[in-house]
């Protein structure tokens, strides 16, 4: 494992489906998933997403 923490909930391309079999999705690799995205690409792959972003918590404040 890298010394990079992968969390989807902080990532920029994370996103909420209304799809019950899909419920999360990530737009940097376009898919929709039943578990958190960087689970399965880890379990896809063996290696960490590289897409990660942390997401910009100031961005949607006004």
């Amino acid at each position: 494992m890298s010394d990079r923490t992968v969390n989807c909930l902080q990532c920029a391309y994370f996103f909420v489906t209304w799809e019950a079999a899909r419920p999360r999705g990530c737009r940097a690799l376009g898919f929709k998933c039943r578990e958190v995205p960087s689970q399965a690409v880890r379990t896809a792959s063996g290696e960490e997403c590289r897409y990660f972003r942390r997401r910009d918590r100031n961005r949607d404040r006004g």
